[in-house]
């Protein structure tokens, strides 16, 4: 904190610019006009430059005073809500939880794997959406609890990283209402004629997918790649083409996205694991994750 002024003067000033002149800001904080000019004179004193200029019958503000009024815009709308964040803070602590997201994952799978830590009394849930890569760099940093991605750690001498088997999910194919019935007629050879969405090479599910093209001898009508999975299912439900998801969700991805299911993706499964630095003194909302604490 400053001392090279008063906040009791800054304070007294931002009430003179937010009433537009003296006489309403003393009557506002009930005080005589004198002494809140005084105060406002101090301030300019202290940092060194006139903050209100006469203009008629009043006041208005300097260039200098409307960067001190930008400021104390910010100081006292801070210093507004101290005691409410201070009364929540103290009348039971937050359980944070830092959960790092593969882009590639669907998000839907994602909240239905968390549900049993969800309904933790009081939990602060923070979730940063990433690669792959950078996630792991972030929870070796011990800046995320948690990760939830398609593939486990890989070996690192210098890095210590646990991966847990959570779920796996077999693939199918699904439509928006424009393309069900072109892609249903002759799947899943009709993959090579209907515009097909697939995720990005970076994603651990596409290569058992361009696997399955492959043994089907199907080169597919590609039109569109994706990191991120809600990106695929939306620009897909939008029209743009066929996609694969994952049948964990696929009650609530039909509800939501309003696509129709095509077909399977025989023998291509998507894979989720929970990544943690630590093997043993895992956070205790993580170890609610994990299969073997349930």
């Amino acid at each position: 904190m400053s001392k090279d002024f008063s906040y009791h003067h800054l304070y007294y000033f931002w009430v003179v610019a937010k009433e537009g002149g003296m006489t309403r800001a003393a009557a506002r904080l009930g005080m005589a006009v004198q002494t809140v000019s005084t105060q406002v004179r101090e301030l300019e004193r202290a940092l060194g430059y006139a903050l209100l200029k006469p203009d008629g019958r009043g006041l208005a503000l300097t260039e200098a005073g409307m960067a001190a009024l930008q400021q104390a815009e910010q100081i006292f709308q801070l210093g507004e809500q101290l005691p409410a964040l201070v009364r929540d803070a103290g009348s039971a602590p937050a359980v944070r939880l830092a959960v790092g997201i593969s882009d590639g994952l669907p998000k839907l799978a994602v909240r239905r794997l968390m549900e049993p830590v969800m309904r933790q009394p009081r939990l602060k849930l923070v979730c940063h959406d990433d690669e792959f890569e950078r996630l792991l760099g972030d929870l070796a940093l011990h800046r995320l609890d948690v990760i939830f991605a398609d593939r486990p750690a890989p070996p690192n001498p210098n890095v210590r990283l646990y991966s847990h088997p959570l779920a796996s999910s077999p693939l199918a194919w699904y439509a928006p209402a424009s393309h069900h019935a072109a892609a249903g007629k002759g799947f899943p050879q009709s993959l090579a004629h209907v515009p097909v969405l697939l995720p990005t090479p970076h994603s651990a599910v596409r290569l058992p997918i361009n696997q399955w093209f492959d043994r089907l001898g199907i080169t597919p009508h590609l039109v569109g790649e994706f990191e991120d999975s809600a990106l695929l299912k939306t620009f897909g439900a939008a029209g743009m083409g066929v996609f694969p998801a994952a049948e964990l969700v696929q009650e609530e991805m039909l509800a939501r996205y309003q696509v129709r299911r095509v077909g399977p993706c025989e023998g291509v499964e998507q894979h989720f694991y929970a990544i943690a630095a630590h093997k043993k003194l895992l956070h205790p909302l993580v170890q609610k994750l994990l299969p073997a604490a349930r």
